[in-house]
């Protein structure tokens, strides 16, 4: 499912106080991964880029504002769009760290990838990425691509899995971005693991705010939102348990090129150590109904997890 959102991002804080009292431990020969020397760092550039989703954005400013606390220079390349426009733009060496989801990323280089389980998707990703580029640890947090309906339409129909839409006798449409037509999520792997057809709607907000409408006035039957989106609560959206494993573990991974050195990778990793799902919710949260920018809520976030 494409991740496109063009939702404000989340909160002021000390991150940048607590980054540069971690940078001070340098000289007393600190093991702080943000304890990086500064002649180490000083003068190279780090492009780091972002999806157009929100939640993404706030991600790759966690990692540029520790990045540049730790002496890197950062090039923010936010917004790019999706996979299809991102990816190669990645593999040709002009960005160097993109926050991804290890799931997705990994259909992207292996579409007919038998992983499903969080440990099982990771280990075929570093095998399946591309000679240049490498994964870093991946995060607790997650994202998890989720079919979800509403309530109403749950409850009419005692819907609890995705198998329980072959109950429905009415016609279902999938709304979502166009790309996700031809995803493995899309109405062939609908059909292919779970037999139910559905035609589709394409809706270009990535499970956002245009896609719950439709939903709540039954234009669509069916979305794909992710599972730290706020909005699933807020609406009173039900997600359908995937019992078949159609969707794959879909944790925060960072996608790096050989320009991220080992010590920024070690920056990169404390975060992603660090980050777990209740926190990506709370941020999204706090993009969404308090519209903050991410460079806020990301400093905020460094600064409640001390890094």
């Amino acid at each position: 499912m494409t991740r496109t959102i063009s939702r404000r991002t989340l909160t002021a804080g000390f991150g940048g106080i607590a980054l540069i009292g971690a940078l001070g431990l340098a000289g007393c020969g600190s093991s702080d991964p943000l304890a990086t020397s500064s002649s180490a760092a000083a003068g190279k550039t780090v492009v780091v880029g972002s999806q157009d989703y929100y939640s993404n954005e706030i991600i790759a400013e966690i990692y540029s504002q520790a990045l540049e606390s730790a002496g890197y220079t950062v090039d923010r390349q936010f917004r790019i769009g999706q996979r299809e426009a991102y990816i190669p733009e990645i593999e040709s060496g002009k960005i160097d760290l993109f926050p991804e989801y290890s799931g997705p990323l990994l259909q992207v280089w292996e579409p007919d990838t038998k992983a499903r389980l969080s440990d099982d998707v990771y280990a075929a990703l570093k095998e399946a990425t591309p000679s240049g580029l490498r994964v870093l640890d991946q995060s607790e947090a997650s994202d998890q691509d989720s079919y979800v309906v509403t309530k109403a339409f749950a409850e009419k129909w005692d819907l609890k899995t995705i198998e329980d839409l072959a109950k429905v006798t009415t016609p279902l449409t999938l709304g979502g971005n166009s790309e996700g037509e031809n995803r493995p999520n899309g109405p062939k792997g609908l059909k292919s693991t779970y037999g139910v057809d559905v035609s589709f709607t394409p809706i270009e907000d990535g499970g956002g705010p245009l896609t719950v409408k439709a939903l709540k006035d039954d234009d669509i039957q069916l979305a794909i939102i992710y599972t730290a989106d706020p909005s699933i609560q807020e609406n009173d959206l039900v997600s359908l348990e995937d019992t078949k494993g159609l969707f794959l573990a879909s944790h925060v991974v960072p996608l790096a090129s050989e320009n991220v050195d080992d010590a920024a990778a070690e920056v990169i990793n404390k975060i992603s150590a660090a980050m777990s799902p209740e926190e990506l919710i709370a941020m999204n949260s706090r993009s969404v109904n308090e519209e903050l920018p991410a460079a806020t809520i990301a400093k905020d976030w460094l600064a409640e997890a001390n890094i």
